[in-house]
Formats: structure tokens, sequence, C-alpha cells
């Protein structure tokens, strides 16, 4: 037999090593030296290995059912229940008939001489070591236990990450290849598609990187760890992360609405009257704001001051115009209309509409922006 001492400092060991519960590894190993034992020595299936959790020692036991008689009888008939594979590979339990195999069984007479009070249905082991198992059951058990030690990692993995889907974490950038970025988390690896980057942005291996975690995806490799830079969600936690009065609720972010690489906009408000949640987000000569234009690589930001009056918050939504002239149109369907003057025309729609189409969406509604002169010539009449 191998080294019993040695075998259990290498085993806790490589528990330690991968944050693994030793007592799971035990028991993967367990099941992998009976695996080893029934292909090296052509055992049957009534044969368990123990492994003393203190000493590291292993001992294989053969066992034997006590049955009544060697025409052992239920009231169905000559049935015993059976558990065996299907098809599609399921355990499921089955009638057969029973025939007595003094290998596996021991009939109650034989094993009341041996165990006094031993009862139908109970064992009767005997030790099997064999003397050079040590040998073979470490070439054989070898992959059984890596498999097992995957899937308890893959489990630990997916515990950490289970609620982390829509959450900002830091990583390192490890590997690309013409897609994807990989970023390092500790115990896995997330992917970063190079669609979901800022355009513009250069990601170098080996650096410090926030990420955005877009979806966490479970499959028979581990988790899938979905990350972007692009979604407007990572704008949300920027903020959470560099305005104090966020992350502790004194401000509120009431919607978030993204071209990346070009603008963003963020609508927030406060509900004690005297915080002021626009300049609380700037910061002092734009010092908060500007450490988050410097993580999105120079895009601009226009933080809204929420309103619960649609035409003032889509008023203030269509900023940088100025001077917008507000009107709900169908609230029910969400329309709105949004009259300027001529030189906050292309100001309120934006280059490509960009602008008025980030505006719509931060406020969830349909805006038609037109000039007085266009009003006027639709029977609305606005004085300037």
């Amino acid at each position: 037999m191998m080294d019993s001492k040695k075998f259990k400092i290498a085993l806790e060991a490589l528990a330690k090593e991968k944050g693994i519960d030793k007592d799971l590894i035990y028991d993967a190993m367990e099941l992998a030296l009976t695996s080893a034992y029934k292909k090296n020595y052509h055992s049957l299936s009534n044969v368990r290995v123990d492994i003393n959790r203190k000493t590291g020692e292993i001992k294989i036991f053969s066992y034997k059912t006590v049955v009544f008689s060697k025409e052992y009888e239920k009231e169905e008939g000559k049935l015993e229940t059976q558990i065996v594979t299907d098809e599609d590979g399921n355990e499921v339990e089955v009638e057969k008939e029973f025939y007595f195999d003094d290998r596996i069984h021991i009939t109650l007479e034989d094993a009341l001489k041996k165990v006094p009070g031993i009862k139908i249905g109970e064992t009767i082991e005997k030790e099997v070591t064999p003397k050079d198992f040590g040998r073979v059951a470490a070439a054989t058990a070898k992959q059984v236990v890596i498999q097992k030690i995957r899937e308890a990692e893959r489990e630990l993995i997916n515990e950490e990450f289970a609620d982390k889907q829509d959450e900002m974490v830091t990583g390192i950038a490890s590997m690309e290849d013409v897609k994807n970025y990989y970023i390092d988390l500790g115990r896995t690896q997330g992917i970063l598609p190079k669609n979901e980057i800022i355009p513009g942005e250069t990601i170098k291996m080996g650096s410090s990187i926030k990420v955005y975690i877009s979806k966490v995806e479970n499959n028979s490799k581990g988790p899938l760890i979905l990350l972007s830079r692009k979604h407007f969600g990572f704008v949300k936690r920027l903020f959470e992360l560099e305005i104090p009065e966020i992350n502790e609720g004194i401000i509120l972010v009431y919607s978030v609405a993204r071209d990346a690489g070009n603008r963003t906009k963020i609508a927030v408000y406060s509900e004690n009257p005297n915080v002021d949640a626009v300049g609380a987000c700037i910061g002092e000569k734009g010092s908060r704001i500007n450490r988050i234009i410097e993580e999105l690589n120079g895009e601009k930001i226009d933080v809204i001051a929420y309103d619960n009056d649609p035409a003032r918050f889509i008023e203030n939504a269509l900023s940088p115009a100025k001077d917008a002239h507000v009107f709900v149109t169908d609230e029910k369907k969400k329309q709105a209309m949004a009259i300027v003057n001529k030189d906050n025309l292309s100001l309120a729609i934006g280059k490509k509409g960009l602008n008025v189409r980030l505006a719509s969406r931060l406020t969830h509604f349909t805006i038609d922006v037109q000039t007085i002169e266009q009003a006027r010539e639709n029977g609305i009449s606005i004085v300037e």
C-alpha cells in the first residue's frame, strides 16, 4: 500500500490549494478507488472503500447482504428490487427475479453464526485490500479525482458569481483572441467581447480593468461570465462607486441612457430637498464627474435632474439645449412635443439625432422636436 501519512498530507494540501472541503475530496477518492478496484480485480459491485480521515489509511471491504434463504421470496414471488441504468443513462428501480449468489449474498442462518442479532437486509463485511493496490489505485483513480475537483471548483465559482450579474467588478486583462478579451476575476475568467469595450479605448494585457457583469450562465464547463464596458449599467455602477451619496441612498438614480463612446445621460434626484443631486454628482470644479469621464475614455456625460412632472423632466433631459417648451401630447402612449428656437434646435436633436434619442430613452417618452416656426405652422403659438 501507499504511505498513508504521505497520502493524507498530499490530499489535504490539494484541498487547501484548491479551496475545497477536504471531505469532498476524500469522498471523491473513495468513489475513484472503488472503481479502480472493480476494474483491476474483476470484482462484483459489493465492495466499498474506506479512507481513514485521521491516518489516511485506505481499506477495501467486500460485503454480503443477508437474505432469508437461498430460496428468498417476496410477497409478489421470487423478486427483488434492483437499481439499473436505462438507455438514457438514468438509474431506475426495477424488480427482477432473485437468484442467490454466494459471492454477494449470505443466508440469515449463516449470518447469525458470525454476527448474532443481524437482520435481513444488513451486510457482513470482510477486508480484501490487495497488497499492490496503492500503485494500481493511484494510476486508475487520477482522472476521476481530477473530475471531482473540477466539479467542486465549478460549484464554488457558481456560488461566488450567482448573484453578481449586473454588478461591477475589477479584474486583470490576461489574454485576448480575435473576438474577445479574457479577464481574470480570481477563481475564474470572464469574457469581454471586443464589441463590448468603449469605442476608441485600448486594453493592455496585465492591466487592471473595471467591467460590468452583463450575464452569468451556468453550463457543463462551469459558469459563463459575460462582461461589458458599453452597457448603461456600467455607468450606473461607476456613479455608485464615485459618488458616496448614491452609494448611501441619499441620491437616487432614476434612469440611465447611453451611447457608449459618445454620450450618457443619467437622471438623479434626492428625497431630501436640501440636497443638490446634480451638483453632488458633478463635484467641486467637476472633480467627481471627471473621474467617471476618464474611466469612460472621454465619453460626455449629462447629469439630469429627474422631475415628477414629465414635461419638466423632458425639458431637463434635452440638455445641453435650453429654453425648450415641452408639452405631453399623449400621456398613455408616452408622447411629447418639445419646441425650441433655431439656436437650440441642433443641440436638442444632437448629431444624427443622438441627443433626442437618449432623452427619449431616459424619460421613456417619444419626443418630437420642432422649432417655434414649425410649431406656429402647426397652429401652436409660443411666446418667446
